[in-house]
């Protein structure tokens, strides 16, 4: 809804750009998407690492404070 308003925000000030970022949006978004999966990949591999590294902590019994 926001992205809407400042859309029609922009359209008030400048119809050419608006159009402009209307049409440059989905390609934007398109480009952006591997970059997006490959932070999701590398996100999940870190949280498996920190897993596997507090493990023996976790089944001794280490308590967080």
């Amino acid at each position: 809804m926001l992205t809407f308003v400042l859309w029609i925000v922009l359209a008030i000030i400048s119809l050419p750009l608006a159009i402009l970022a209307l049409i440059l949006y989905p390609v934007v978004w398109l480009l952006s998407l591997p970059f997006r999966l490959i932070g999701i990949s590398v996100g999940a591999v870190l949280d498996l690492v920190k897993a596997v590294v507090t493990l023996p902590a976790r089944l001794l019994g280490g308590h967080r404070a």
